[in-house]
């Protein structure tokens, strides 16, 4: 089960909003298309690696992606030298 239930809506979302289809997420992400219906479905859930691919390739948070937070916006990166500190 899923610690925040909003991830299915947001994949679906996130997905209808760029015209993509399930199959194309699920060749981007090298899983079998029944995966990723049930990712949708909220049936499963996506491994930590694979959402944090999802939310690189949509430009949102992962904050967003699970519901913990209504705005897609990313945090800015830190640079290197400000992670060195």
């Amino acid at each position: 089960m899923y610690l925040v239930s909003k991830l299915p809506e947001r994949l679906i979302e996130l997905r209808t909003q760029r015209n993509l289809k399930q199959r194309d997420l699920a060749e981007f992400l090298g899983i079998a298309l029944r995966s990723w219906q049930r990712y949708e479905a909220g049936e499963r859930e996506p491994t930590v690696d694979q959402l944090m691919e999802l939310a690189r390739f949509f430009g949102v948070s992962l904050d967003y992606m699970v519901g913990l937070t209504d705005d897609p916006t990313p945090p800015p990166r830190a640079s290197s030298s400000e992670r060195d500190s």
